[in-house]
């Protein structure tokens, strides 16, 4: 009877992050369709990083990295998941590439450092911002690689116009979170 509910808990939890992980992906998805383009950038603004700071919070580091992983690689392989209208490979070397590999340090910052938060908003507040300012670093970093432009550009293109509506999203995540956090663990 115990090697039977064993295995039935290691097949809920194996049900539950498969479930995690999926609805992560898609509404990482469906968020980068809500897109608002900027006319001095090649970056939109999106609600994608709201559900990166999310994913990472609630699924831990091993899955928050692999919801990221998961995203990427779906675009890779074809699936339009992107904001911009290319999939493949080459999207990697397009200048909105950066905050694709911002999303993984976003979530690795996050899930390293949410247990720390405990219950405090204010902390979990600041570890999504500054997870936020890594992505938004990123994304800069490799739009002045991308574009041969200069720091001071890029952190105009590409990090200073989102700054406001990250540090938005960042803290209505972490509101959500603080929320939630009690009813899943």
């Amino acid at each position: 009877m115990e090697s039977i509910l064993r295995r039935e808990v290691v097949l809920n939890k194996i049900i539950l992050n498969t479930l995690g992980v999926t609805f992560f992906v898609i509404a990482i998805t469906l968020s980068a369709f809500v897109r608002i383009p900027l006319p001095f950038t090649p970056v939109p603004l999106t609600l994608q990083t709201f559900f990166v700071l999310l994913s990472a919070a609630f699924l831990g580091l091993r899955l928050g990295i692999f919801t990221q992983l998961a995203y990427i690689l779906l675009g890779v392989f074809g699936v339009p998941v992107f904001t911009g209208t290319l999939t493949g490979l080459v999207y990697l070397t397009q200048p909105t590439a950066g905050y694709l590999f911002g999303f993984v340090a976003a979530a690795i910052f996050v899930a390293g450092l949410i247990k720390y938060a405990k219950n405090n908003l204010f902390l979990i507040m600041a570890i999504f911002c500054f997870a936020d300012f890594l992505l938004l670093f990123c994304g800069a970093t490799w739009l002045k690689i991308s574009l041969r432009i200069t720091w001071l550009e890029s952190i105009f293109i590409g990090f200073a116009p989102f700054l406001i509506g990250d540090i938005l999203k960042a803290s209505l995540a972490a509101i959500l979170f603080w929320k939630l956090r009690p009813r899943i663990r």
